[in-house]
């Protein structure tokens, strides 16, 4: 924390008087904090308090001259080494969610290029409503950081989530935040994602259901954790995230090439794309007519890109993907021995909550050796930061 440059944005929660704290906290921990509030949060605590602990002037306006830099309202978006909203309403979450930049905190998130950290508080019925949780996700997979509410007695008394954590466990997630975001400094990361398409004729195409949502999770997560991203993705409606170099390919030949390119310059790779084991050995230049009952069609079997970046392996950390709907962990073995991989993850997609384009994933991560860690129904950033804490070990060596 020490010497970071933090922005704090406080709402009108109830919780506002715990953001006094988080800010102290943080001031004692040797970071420099610059206070947002919002109209509505100075109904519950003063910018006086926040301005007389922070030790720096206090914006609470969309007008207000911010004193130390003299330039354009945006130099906190420029300062921040780390942006972090305590309490985050259903209101500012709803507003950063669809792109509402209407007062001071919220044009500033819109501004700043730094990590931003959301601490949701609210009543238990607003945080479970649908829209709120849509809200969440959404942020989530544009990169945002969300530390999950606490369960207990809120001040409307309702006992359920939507409490508030204590400044101590805010001001703990925080540092953590910070060390991850430096855990692969330095490190160069190659990530396959979603699947390929193996033209048949000008319309049509042999593909699968991957969405390639959990290699877009794990590429993400990966940058935010300090790394350098190539994502080498197929076709997919996802946006690439934050900080990530992506390059886009559609058949498995194409991604083979982009794929031994960057290949010798990379430390870790996870080969999370479904790449389609056969294509048509004919492709038409003409859409085929239709025509009789029947169509033949001849398939040849594509190249195995897992397998052969298993025998150019050097110095990399290779981690392979295992769909499978049926023995689930003798053929995530197999592969992972043929393939000579580091790590295999394996998932059965036969699941509800597990399969395609789901947003969550139940997955075993194996080991060379007979390891194997099940995991339970998690969102897809979630199972991505385990995955990356396992590669983290394996480039240290730690298991």
């Amino acid at each position: 924390m020490k010497g970071k440059h933090i922005v704090v944005g406080v709402t009108g929660g109830i919780a506002a008087y715990k953001a006094v704290e988080v800010v102290s906290r943080l001031k004692k921990a040797g970071a420099s904090v610059h206070v947002i509030m919002t109209e509505a949060a100075s109904r519950f605590v003063t910018p006086l308090t926040f301005q007389e602990i922070s030790g720096n002037p206090v914006v609470d306006s969309m007008w207000s001259e911010v004193k130390q830099w003299q330039i354009e309202h945006i130099a906190l978006a420029n300062l921040a080494d780390l942006f972090v909203i305590v309490p985050a309403t259903a209101n500012i979450i709803g507003k950063i969610a669809n792109g509402i930049a209407d007062d001071m905190l919220s044009t500033t998130v819109m501004a700043t290029r730094a990590p931003i950290v959301l601490t949701p508080a609210m009543n238990s019925a607003m945080y479970l409503n649908p829209v709120v949780q849509k809200n969440l996700e959404k942020l989530r997979g544009l990169g945002y950081c969300i530390m999950d509410p606490d369960s207990g007695v809120l001040a409307c008394g309702v006992d359920g989530p939507g409490r508030l954590p204590e400044p101590a466990a805010i001001l703990q997630f925080l540092q953590t935040f910070f060390q991850q975001n430096t855990l692969f400094s330095g490190k160069r990361f190659l990530v396959t994602a979603a699947g390929t398409r193996e033209p048949i004729d000008p319309v049509r195409y042999i593909g699968n259901r991957s969405s390639g949502k959990m290699g877009y999770a794990i590429a993400s997560v990966a940058a935010e954790q300090g790394a350098e991203v190539i994502l080498i993705s197929g076709p997919t409606g996802l946006s690439c995230p934050p900080g990530v170099t992506r390059h886009m390919v559609e058949t498995a030949a194409e991604m083979r090439e982009a794929v031994l390119a960057e290949y010798p310059n990379v430390d870790v790779v996870v080969k999370a794309a479904a790449v389609a084991d056969y294509r048509p050995r004919i492709v038409h230049s003409q859409k085929i007519k239709k025509s009789g009952e029947n169509m033949e069609l001849v398939l040849e079997k594509t190249p195995d890109i897992l397998w052969e970046l298993g025998q150019l392996k050097k110095q990399q950390i290779l981690v392979g993907f295992a769909a499978e709907t049926q023995e689930l962990l003798s053929n995530a073995n197999e592969k992972m021995v043929r393939k000579n991989l580091d790590m295999i993850v394996a998932n059965d997609v036969t699941l509800p909550g597990a399969g395609f384009n789901a947003d969550t994933n139940i997955v075993k991560i194996l080991l060379p050796g007979g390891s194997c860690e099940e995991l339970p129904q998690l969102p897809k950033n979630k199972v991505a930061e385990i995955i990356l804490n396992k590669i983290h070990a394996l480039l240290t060596k730690s298991i």
